[in-house]
């Protein structure tokens, strides 16, 4: 079984599984060719993270592997660099926030190490999109003329933006839902990444092209950041909520949110899904564990805090005592010292994927390099200029990461990879679809079909016009600033795949809020 957020792509990665490839398999072609039909959401020169569950047998026992392939700062660019172009805070386009990319790196890694099929037939079906051309789909043409408006103005401040336009328009204009679109630049880039396991764009021709145009237009990515650069196995961290484990990767990406909210809710009874007390709670809980997040998350060795202190059973409780009748505007704690895309695949030995990669704010930076249709990302803009902070910009460091693939298993058994691309969203609809699953007892089709809320900042609450109205009154009743969506694009789009232990039989199900599809072998 193959979720994705794209029909076309789901189906390359099915065809894989056809050819007698492993789930793994399937998730590197099924993002490749997501870098070619939504680069709304993600590109080559984004990042990456996987959970891959490697099955030892038939019942549901294996081993669940961590990858991080986000990339870090480049060495030339520092606070100084930074304040004496002109900012006082991290930019969101342009050179400033690009890091290295990470995600041709992760797709050569997976492959290295748990592939079955080799790595160059798993690029071809993307390559021949790029170079034969797509329909490109109803959400993803809304989003390519957002974000054409968006570059449009950034045209105004410097030529680097210039070949995003070249590349990703057609004469100018964002092709519209049904257009046929197609890039020979994409489709060579990635022959390149393809016949040399991604070393082309590390240190071969393609790095030497990034290099070039970084030091043309005013840019601090270097070869030798990218020469430097190598993606990381880590270790998932886990938090026990009801009965089952919920699995993240640890920092510096934000999946410590969603399980330090569920460790605050796993405190409260369950409860039917309108319930005014459970929506309060999971409301607040977000709230504190958002704050949280923000101000102590960035790579591991620079926080403050360490993932077992700010998930401890009794910060867990100072944090949870919190949670009163009414809205509060948290402030963070402090423990007792001590645009992206996601995808799942599963394969008939039991092996699942959970597999998430992006450029971050639609289609990056803006930057593109000329002739080779890498969109560079723009993720650095997390970073954050003040010395005091955790997450404060350095050479060679990871930022605070938004991208965040989950897994869930039972009694150490595997049931299945699940993940919610957003922004910021990612966390809270990490929490909200592993209720529905846990609490609610829906289907993964239900779970991620069911309204969504989202917190966006001191009191506010964003929330989608499906909820009661009952309900969005009562939230408002206890202090919430309760603002009813009916544009549901920034309120997440996920998928999962759920596997039955005993029966061995997938359930999956994907978003309804984009063009998303399963294709089933």
């Amino acid at each position: 079984m193959v979720a994705a957020s794209q029909p076309q792509a789901a189906q390359i990665g099915r065809d894989i599984l056809a050819q007698g490839g492993n789930a793994v398999d399937a998730a590197i072609a099924t993002a490749a060719a997501l870098t070619i039909v939504e680069p709304t959401g993600c590109g080559i020169g984004g990042d990456a993270f996987a959970l891959v569950w490697i099955a030892s047998d038939n019942q549901g026992n294996g081993e669940l592997h961590g990858l991080n392939a986000s990339g870090v700062a480049p060495q030339a660019l520092t606070r100084d660099a930074v304040r004496a172009a002109g900012h006082e805070q991290m930019p969101l386009h342009g050179w400033t926030p690009v890091t290295v990319p990470g995600t041709p790196s992760a797709w050569a890694e997976l492959s290295r190490r748990f592939g079955k099929l080799d790595f160059a037939s798993l690029l071809k079906p993307a390559i021949r999109l790029a170079r034969e051309g797509f329909p490109v789909s109803p959400v993803i043409a809304s989003l390519w003329q957002r974000d054409t408006e968006t570059f449009k103005r950034q045209l105004e401040q410097g030529p680097a933006t210039a070949p995003w336009f070249d590349t990703f328009t057609i004469e100018g204009t964002a092709p519209q839902a049904g257009e046929w679109f197609r890039c020979e630049d994409q489709a060579k880039t990635l022959e390149a990444i393809a016949a040399t396991q991604a070393e082309s764009f590390y240190r071969g021709e393609l790095a030497e092209k990034i290099d070039a145009f970084s030091r043309q237009t005013g840019g601090y990515l270097r070869k030798e950041d990218l020469a430097a650069y190598q993606p990381e196995w880590v270790t998932p961290i886990n938090a026990r909520y009801r009965d089952v484990d919920v699995w993240e990767i640890p920092p510096n990406g934000q999946g410590l949110v969603a399980l330090m909210a569920l460790r605050l809710l796993d405190g409260f009874p369950p409860s039917h899904r309108d319930d005014p007390e459970l929506l309060h709670h999971q409301l607040e809980a977000m709230k504190l564990a958002y704050t949280d997040g923000k101000a102590h998350i960035t790579q591991a060795d620079h926080m403050t805090y360490s993932v077992e202190q700010l998930l401890s059973e009794r910060y867990t409780e100072e944090r949870r005592a919190l949670i009163g009748e009414t809205a509060i505007t948290p402030e963070p704690g402090k423990p007792a010292a001590g645009g992206t895309v996601y995808l799942a695949t599963a394969d008939s030995d039991g092996n699942m994927v959970s597999f998430i990669q992006s450029n971050y704010h639609g289609f990056g930076s803006g930057i593109v390099v000329p002739g080779t249709g890498i969109a560079l990302q723009n993720r650095g803009h997390d970073f954050s200029l003040d010395e005091a902070h955790d997450n404060v910009l350095q050479p060679g460091k990871k930022t605070f990461h938004t991208i965040i693939p989950g897994f869930l298993t039972r009694g150490g058994k595997a049931l299945g990879p699940f993940g919610v691309m957003g922004g910021f969203m990612q966390p809270q609809g990490h929490v909200q679809v592993v209720m529905n699953l846990v609490d609610f007892g829906l289907n993964p089709q239900a779970a991620l079909d069911a309204p969504r809320w989202q917190w966006m900042g001191d009191k506010t609450i964003g929330i989608e016009h499906g909820y009661p109205t009952a309900l969005v009154r009562a939230m408002s009743a206890r202090g919430h600033n309760m603002q009813v969506a009916h544009d549901s694009r920034s309120y997440g789009r996920g998928q999962v795949i759920l596997r039955d232990p005993e029966t061995g039989i997938y359930c999956g199900g994907t978003e309804p809020r984009t063009d998303a599809a399963i294709a089933v072998l």
